[in-house]
């Protein structure tokens, strides 16, 4: 009897990961979400991952049991994974200033929905930008501080109302945000439903001039204020330095306004009550009334009232951060995120091969890998991971300060060894 001829008509394994990865199979039905589809960049980053996975696990030598779109889901969690440590990180940096602000809605892939809040970012990613930090939410943040003061670069607008008979209470809000419709203002289109931050409120008087220095007006002053004009007689002269002279007209135009006024005023939600009330005529109550404001920069405070902080950011879980674009991951966060893709495939080739302890072959078995490569994947994985969080540790925004105060006293030591320069005319 004569052997037969077999003629099989498959001579490697059934499934078998190919050398390339192709463009049009990283569709929804290859990836467990979908989220990263629109992004051209993220097809690429997953195509390019195959050949990746296929030359680290040897596939020019033995069949790794996976699929292409095995490889694009790996990859795809794998850039979620990152996502989600980076913007963890960004949390720990950001709350304390993102409190109050206005919060997202997202759908079940974790991106933000169509709002106020997205609107207002156009695009940009909440977990993309970099708070400023302001002195309602971080008094001990320099800039905040600065800026309150009216010492950092932000812009102090003016405005007035007119004092009515008998009328204590006068909504400022409402005041500058109807000016603001028109174009006459500098403030004009500033103000839509921004909550201003009152900032003086004061009236003139026809007196100021000689009130802070005497009967002279302050012109060629050199004095101290304290006696009568500012020169005793034609020989003795009291020469102060110019500073001395400043802080005594602050302290003259505070006694003016806490002391010599007739009239006070309380601020509530930027709507001012006058005491006494005013009255006409004939009472010398004043008829107009300044106030200087500010114009938050902010555009997420959308809320006019103080409702701020309950309407808004109030923990962890509603600040308003979406999965960070593909695109603006840079080249340290890819190359992360094509280890940990690939350590995800290595546990996905464990599973798939621990089904079968051992394949038989003629006169003996084939052992299977497995274990290792579930023991390896867990390791790989739990390293990356560890890794990525030490890092980002090390680059929260208290962390970098100090490291800056750090490097300014080390400067500051080498200076003081320095010898100084000695100038021979």
């Amino acid at each position: 009897m004569s052997v037969p001829i077999l003629t099989p008509s498959q001579t490697t394994s059934i499934v078998a990961l190919p050398a390339t990865g192709t463009h049009s199979q990283v569709h929804n039905g290859s990836l467990p979400y979908g989220i990263y589809l629109n992004s051209t960049e993220f097809i690429s980053g997953a195509v390019d991952q195959v050949s990746f996975t296929y030359k680290m696990l040897g596939g020019d030598v033995l069949d790794i049991e996976l699929s292409s779109s095995n490889v694009y889901s790996s990859y795809e969690l794998a850039v979620l994974e990152y996502s989600y440590i980076v913007n963890n990180h960004q949390a720990k940096n950001v709350l304390s200033s993102f409190l109050g602000a206005t919060t997202g809605t997202f759908d079940q892939d974790g991106a933000l929905q169509a709002g106020t809040l997205s609107s207002s970012l156009s695009g940009t990613y909440a977990s993309l930008k970099l708070p400023k930090f302001t002195f309602e939410y971080s008094k001990k943040v320099s800039e905040g501080l600065a800026a309150e003061a009216a010492l950092g670069s932000i812009r102090i607008y003016s405005s007035s109302v007119d004092l009515q008979d008998s009328v204590q209470d006068y909504d400022l809000q409402h005041i500058v945000q109807s000016a603001s419709q028109d174009s006459g203002f500098d403030y004009s289109g500033k103000v839509d439903n921004k909550r201003i931050a009152i900032r003086r409120v004061y009236y003139r008087s026809p007196n100021t001039m000689w009130r802070f220095y005497g009967y002279y007006g302050g012109l060629n002053v050199v004095g101290n204020l304290n006696t009568y004009g500012q020169y005793s007689d034609d020989s003795t002269f009291e020469l102060v330095p110019a500073w001395q002279n400043k802080l005594q007209a602050m302290a003259f135009e505070t006694s003016l306004y806490t002391r010599a006024s007739h009239y006070s005023y309380e601020i509530r939600d930027n709507r001012m009550r006058v005491y006494p009330p005013p009255s006409y005529p004939g009472t010398g109550s004043p008829r107009k009334i300044w106030f200087e404001f500010s114009i938050p920069e902010d555009s997420w405070q959308s809320d006019k009232t103080l409702k701020d902080g309950t309407d808004g950011v109030n923990n962890y879980n509603t600040l308003p951060f979406a999965n960070i674009p593909y695109a603006n991951i840079n080249s340290m966060g890819k190359q992360w995120i094509r280890k940990y893709a690939l350590a995800i495939s290595k546990a996905m080739l464990s599973q798939v091969r621990g089904k079968f302890g051992a394949v038989p072959i003629p006169g003996n078995s084939v052992t299977l890998n497995s274990t290792e490569l579930a023991s390896q994947a867990k390791e790989e994985q739990a390293n990356l991971k560890e890794e990525l969080k030490t890092l980002l540790d090390d680059l929260t925004y208290d962390t970098l300060v100090e490291k800056d105060a750090k490097m300014s006293e080390d400067a500051n030591r080498i200076n003081v060894v320095i010898p100084m320069g000695v100038y021979i005319g």
